[in-house]
């Protein structure tokens, strides 16, 4: 009886030998055919031999939600199976044979779920090697599906698709369906100080509170007093906007020569609304912008500035 080494030299002799009848195109197309439902084949592995992605961007999981899916897969087992890649790797004795690890690409949460409930074995489809970037799309595209990353674990996952990969925003937001503005905005949140950064982790503050910090970025001492408006007075995104904009506006305002900075108050007195001058740093050019905050505020400044038989279409 053959041996397994004399069956694959069998095997490869006939494939590699002229065909008469087509057998050996048949033979070349079920090989193909085995690989490709390998790929989907599901396989048993014990959880002990499958080791984290070490591209996994997210890094909280939340406790209570572990449980409840721990508890639903003793209830009805695994239902999905994790996706894995097979790793070879040599012992740490001399002479040690080759030794087989399965690294997670897809499904931490169920694998650490079965963890808790102390499962021996999980199903797996196992996929070929894979590279360090693909791993990390996997798990990005994933967790942002399944809405599992917090703002900061999508920015830092951007950014080392960015920085390690040479990848562009555009071809990162094509990569997780969204756009490059989306993409550009969630890396503004690492300029951040760490203190705000591990508040947007956690939770405490959302992402849209994110947009007026940001506005202050060149003004420290503002940007962590009105972080501490928006923690201590439980500020609204909008109120926070509001407050960011007043800040910015009594800065520049600050900076105006006294000339212009008496202008801007005759034209705040005329028009009855707020009015910002800004000077543009080289010449004598820049813009006045006049704020309004309904219909009515609007038709009434427009009244103020335009003659009497010009109306607004």
């Amino acid at each position: 009886m053959a041996d397994a080494h004399d069956s694959k030299s069998c095997a490869a002799r006939h494939v590699g030998s002229t065909p008469t009848s087509g057998t050996g195109i048949i033979k070349i197309m079920d090989q193909q055919n085995i690989q490709e439902k390998r790929k989907e084949s599901v396989f048993w592995i014990e959880l002990d031999r499958i080791v984290p992605n070490p591209y996994q961007p997210r890094r909280e999981f939340e406790e209570g939600a572990l449980k409840d899916l721990a508890e639903s897969i003793r209830e009805y087992g695994v239902l999905q199976p994790i996706v894995v890649t097979r790793k070879e790797k040599i012992g740490s004795d001399a002479g040690s044979r080759l030794a087989v690890e399965y690294e997670l690409l897809a499904g931490e949460r169920r694998l650490r779920a079965a963890k808790l409930i102390g499962l021996a074995q999980i199903p797996v489809i196992i996929r070929d090697d894979t590279s360090n970037k693909v791993k990390l799309e996997l798990a990005l595209v994933e967790n942002l599906q399944r809405e599992d990353l917090n703002p900061m674990e999508k920015a830092r996952a951007f950014k080392k698709l960015i920085d390690e990969f040479g990848m562009l925003q555009r071809e990162v937001a094509e990569k997780i369906g969204k756009s490059r503005e989306v993409v550009a905005n969630t890396l503004r949140l690492l300029t951040l100080p760490g203190d705000m950064q591990q508040a947007v982790a956690e939770g405490k503050i959302s992402e849209g509170h994110t947009r007026p910090l940001l506005m202050l970025t060149d003004h420290p001492e503002d940007q962590k007093q009105l972080y501490s408006n928006i923690l201590t007075s439980n500020l609204s995104v909008r109120e926070a906007e509001r407050a960011a904009r007043s800040i910015a506006v009594e800065r520049a305002r600050a900076a105006l020569d006294p000339d212009t900075r008496n202008l801007q108050q005759k034209l705040e007195n005329a028009l009855g609304t707020r009015v910002h001058i800004e000077r543009k740093a080289k010449g004598n050019s820049g813009k006045i912008s006049i704020e309004f905050f309904s219909e009515e505020e609007l038709k009434s400044i427009s009244d103020k500035i335009l003659p009497t038989q010009i109306s607004i279409a």
